[in-house]
């Protein structure tokens, strides 16, 4: 097939830009990368000509050979993370960016695609963000809004923020005005890309919300959990609560007291009245106003089953932080769940079950699932195969590494996302003779 548009990969990674842009007839003319696995998973998938540019580092790359099309790239990430320190520009890897704009000037290619994540897009970053795009705008580019898009709308069950710049040589004329790609509007189930699972033959049934949420629907629910129907997943979690949160105390055999002092902690634990973290640690006799029957030995035994800690002279949850899970395990999504968490370079405590339950109400549902996945064992990590089929890697080869496959995949941008933010690029003609 003739090719329609040549590109430049930088910050290559893996090659999700790559693999995006080729489906969409582009050739690539070279790719800029410098960590080590990365380059040989690249190669491996995609490098079939002695021809082809090895740009190397991006900070000794000025005027490529030839004219090129496009530049393309997901500029490194880290220094936004909202999950980081937010260095910014005052982290090396942001600095980066001052090296992806001097290629735009230098080169001057129709248009550009740049790729970060979304912490760029957070209010305390909206002045960098706004540099950026200006410094794009001063090189004789029209930069289109940034915008956020997601996996899960193109096609991938994962939720993955991630925003994208688009540019566009001021000189070039468009046929057609560019807009982001809209949301596919279906998003496939987990199962198909998962070994050796099938789909099930429940059917979920709808169930009161007043029965779901204990008379009060949270303000803090996510867009995939519905008001009036059953969990995809279930979260390990002692300091939060829900109809499919799983906690330390259902896990082993503990008496309904015990469960008791449990939620007792997790209901109080955040007031301010003992003290001005988000989770404090609590006095016996702070839990004995809460709980008149408390006894010190009760406590005691549940020191013993470590669910809770001694901190100083007080007490607090052994899983204090929301995040941390239990027993290594953060959630567990379901077969029949149309997402997965997102992917990243340091790793995941979430899990998939191999099999799927369903329950007439909450309580039911709780309880086969930690008889029938849980305590079955019925439960495992993804794959790196699967990890990159979540990432839309469809036949590709990943690093022989699992650790590290794993890292470069949860590294990478997806490849729907790019792909349909290409197909709107192409209708506006900029290519066309």
């Amino acid at each position: 097939m003739e090719a329609k548009f040549t590109f430049v990969d930088l910050f290559a990674g893996i090659g999700g830009f790559r693999m995006a842009l080729q489906r969409c007839s582009g050739e690539c003319l070279g790719f800029s990368e410098i960590d080590k696995n990365a380059i040989a998973t690249y190669e491996n998938n995609f490098i079939d000509s002695v021809f082809e540019w090895n740009l190397g580092d991006i900070t000794r790359v000025g005027k490529l050979q030839s004219q090129v099309d496009m530049l393309v790239g997901g500029v490194p990430c880290q220094s936004w993370s909202v999950a980081g320190k937010k260095l910014g520009f005052d982290d090396p890897r942001g600095k980066l960016w001052h090296d992806a704009i001097r290629l735009v000037e230098i080169n001057r290619p129709k248009v550009f695609i740049f790729e970060n994540v979304k912490g760029l897009a957070d209010p305390r970053n909206k002045r960098n963000l706004l540099l950026i795009v200006s410094e794009l705008e001063k090189a004789g580019y029209s930069v289109a809004k940034p915008q956020l898009l997601n996996s899960y709308d193109f096609g991938l069950p994962q939720n993955r923020e991630r925003i994208f710049i688009v540019g566009f040589r001021n000189d070039v004329k468009l046929k057609v005005p560019f807009s982001y790609p809209k949301p596919m509007g279906t998003t496939p189930r987990l199962y198909s890309f998962l070994d050796g699972v099938k789909k099930s033959e429940f059917k979920k049934s709808k169930v009161d919300p007043k029965v779901l949420f204990d008379g009060k629907i949270p303000f803090s629910r996510n867009k995939f959990q519905k008001s009036d129907e059953l969990n995809d997943f279930f979260i390990f979690c002692d300091t939060r609560n829900g109809h499919s949160t799983i906690h330390s105390w259902d896990l082993i055999e503990t008496s309904e007291k015990e469960k008791n002092i449990g939620m007792t902690f997790l209901k109080n634990r955040r007031k301010k009245i003992y003290g001005n973290k988000d989770g404090n640690p609590m006095s016996f006799d702070d839990l004995k106003r809460l709980i008149p029957d408390l006894t010190h030995s009760d406590l005691t035994g549940l020191v013993e089953k470590k669910i809770i800690r001694i901190v100083g002279d007080k007490f607090d949850l052994v899983n204090s932080k929301n995040s941390s899970g239990i027993n290594g395990i953060y959630r567990i999504f379901l077969p029949d769940s149309n997402i997965f968490s997102t992917l990243t370079a340091t790793g995941t405590r979430d899990h998939v079950a191999t099999e799927t339950v369903t329950g007439e109400n909450p309580k039911e549902f709780k309880s086969l699932f930690i008889k029938n996945i849980y305590n079955a064992g019925k439960y495992r990590m993804l794959t790196p195969s699967e990890a990159g089929l979540l990432q839309g890697f469809v036949g590709f080869k990943p690093h022989p590494s699992a650790s590290v496959a794993m890292k470069q995949f949860g590294n990478a941008v997806s490849v729907n996302v790019v792909e349909n933010l290409m197909l709107s690029v192409l209708k506006t003609g900029i290519f066309e003779k």
